[in-house]
């Protein structure tokens, strides 16, 4: 949590996560030796906003620029920084003013820990005290069981309270043994597999990180949950239904590799260059098949352009985006087909500005990102009917195809329908499909500026041909023209893309929310309370949010996030169509 910020919209969404997965956890107010940090705000800020009773179990000596350490609540004594990359620092008395409020917060630590255990209680109302040994005792069982969460606080980049920090995670959060029964399904019964933490039962692991090096190739990192594995063994992927073979083990030191003979339930290991295997994926014994519920379900909110640097590096591009999806399955590629873009969308615009990153670092490959174009569509707002003959002849044989068709709108969403009514043999059966295909290849671009056309219906309900000179490409040619002179007598219109978007803020910024989406040609369906923030439903134009990211960061001072996918087409208003038409044409020319 950020001593400056406070809980941001991503600290509540990752907390969230963690609810639903009931994870145990601590937490560490960082950024203390910056301007505006705030140390008992942070603490307010959690208890409000993450619906948590935050346990302080150390506190700051000073703030800002005169941020010089930290105060131990459990051993009440203070711990001076030197302010050097090891972060060493000496063990010092509580200064006087800042004894009165270590003890008021050591006060609650005390009580915290005691509520958490029924022996400890009784002694502390007994005796009001506990020993340091029975204090950590308490705050492991609080946060094991979430009745609340132990807070540090220091400064990542100065190296303050770091090394605390990782003292607390060893005493306080779960082992694999204390996580116990792990339940997950057979992927060819779909019945509960339960799986315990015990090198004697049939393995399983999860894969929870994926590195692609360009050089080095994969490294899948995964947590075995259950029996025991050694080099060289075949496990099974339910996720991939498909065998991967475990290599050479690894337990990693940094980026150091240890290669090792044997790992059993509890341990995290790294296995290089598995074939089909990807972060969130199961491995487990072929005859014991289990898999395992990912927590990657996560679907991306903001999509780019991305546009290379250098002439001819498309493909290379687009392999090392896969190598990062690897990495990182909550990424996500595609080239639109319409635009011929390549679209890369991700969980915020820091996440897609991270991957460009990487991109260019690991793989060498330098991109430029850009707003995607809005995928407008054409459709038509009455019947007309439409004749059309097509007569070509240069000496020898000729084309000869008559068509009549009715073209008629269609509701939002029902797309392209053709009719075959001809009766008495006027077009020969054999060339229909050709008129239905000249109408699917004429309908790709439609009239007012290039979109493709939907939701209408044709009908071909007359016309002629000629013994000699009609032919399928004739009648191909026939079904087009005739297509494009009925839009053009069919009031046609232009469609713009609607996105559902679900935008989460805390009370006070809903008003401002609302306000804005408005402005966007939004429509407002609902507003939802969830824990301290407030959920607004809206429908607005793809072409109104595709910076919206940054902006709704800027209105809710990084406190709102927001999901969006794409709902319907609907008719873009009189006044702005004609733009987007000169728009249109202009990038054509």
């Amino acid at each position: 949590v950020s001593a400056v910020d406070g809980v941001k919209a991503q600290t509540n969404r990752l907390w969230k996560w963690m609810d639903e997965f009931e994870v145990p956890r601590i937490a560490f107010i960082n950024k203390l030796d910056r301007e505006r940090a705030d140390y008992l705000k942070s603490l307010d800020d959690m208890e409000k906003s993450l619906g948590t009773r935050p346990v302080p179990v150390n506190m700051p000596i000073g703030s800002e620029e005169n941020f010089k350490g930290i105060i131990d609540l459990v051993h009440m004594k203070a711990r001076v920084f030197q302010f050097d990359e090891k972060g060493t620092y000496s063990e010092e008395e509580i200064p006087a003013e800042y004894r009165e409020e270590a003890e008021r917060l050591r006060f609650m630590l005390v009580e915290a820990a005691a509520e958490a255990d029924d022996e400890l209680m009784e002694k502390y109302l007994e005796t009001e005290e506990l020993t340091e040994e029975e204090i950590y005792r308490g705050l492991r069982e609080g946060t094991l069981t979430g009745v609340f969460t132990p807070v540090l606080c220091g400064s990542a980049t100065a190296n303050i309270g770091v090394r605390q920090l990782l003292d607390y995670i060893v005493a306080c959060l779960p082992s694999p043994l204390d996580k116990g029964t792990q339940i997950g399904t057979n992927p060819k019964t779909g019945e509960e597999v339960k799986r315990e933490p015990d090198p004697s039962e049939p393995f399983s692991a999860m894969v929870f990180k994926t590195i692609s090096d360009p050089y080095a190739g994969k490294l899948t990192l995964f947590r075995i949950y259950s029996g025991k594995i050694k080099p060289d063994m075949n496990v099974y992927n339910p996720n991939r239904d498909c065998s991967e073979r475990l290599a050479t083990l690894f337990e990693m030191e940094g980026k150091k590799q240890q290669p090792v003979t044997e790992a059993e339930a509890g341990d995290i290991i790294a296995v290089a260059k598995l074939k089909e295997t990807m972060t969130g994926d199961t491995l487990c014994d072929p005859a014991n098949p289990v898999m395992f519920e990912s927590p990657l379900e996560l679907k991306p909110v903001i999509s780019f352009a991305l546009e290379a640097k250098s002439k001819g590096d498309e493909d290379k591009i687009m392999s090392s985006l896969k190598r990062l999806m690897e990495e990182d399955p909550t990424l996500q590629v595609q080239r639109d087909e319409e635009t011929k873009e390549m679209i890369l969308s991700g969980m915020g615009q820091v996440h897609v500005e991270v991957a460009c990153e990487k991109l260019k670092r690991k793989f060498g490959v330098d991109v430029v990102l850009k707003e995607p174009k809005v995928p407008y569509r054409e459709t038509i707002k009455k019947t007309v009917e439409q004749a059309y003959r097509h007569k070509k002849q240069s000496g020898g044989k000729g084309q000869f195809a008559d068509v009549t068709i009715r073209m008629e709108p269609l509701p939002r969403g029902e797309g392209y329908e053709f009719v075959d009514k001809i009766v008495g043999g006027v077009i020969p059966r054999q060339f229909i499909p050709a008129v239905d295909k000249g109408i699917q290849e004429a309908m790709r671009k439609g009239p007012l500026a290039g979109y493709p056309v939907q939701d209408f219906r044709i009908t071909l309900f007359d016309g002629g041909h000629h013994s000699v000179d009609s032919s399928e490409m004739a009648f191909k040619i026939a079904g087009s023209m005739a297509f494009k002179k009925a839009m053009e007598a069919a009031n046609p219109v232009l469609l713009e893309p609607i996105m559902e978007m679900e935008i989460t803020v805390p009370d006070d910024c809903v008003g401002d929310v609302i306000g804005d989406m408005n402005s966007r040609r939004g429509k407002v369906l609902g507003v939802d309370p969830q824990g301290s923030n407030q959920v607004v439903k809206v429908h607005v134009p793809m072409a109104e949010v595709l910076k919206y990211a940054p902006e709704l960061r800027s209105m809710t001072s990084d406190r709102g996030l927001f999901t969006m996918e794409f709902s319907h087409y609907e008719e873009v208003p009189s006044h702005l169509m004609a733009k987007i038409v000169d728009a249109a044409k202009k990038a054509e020319q």
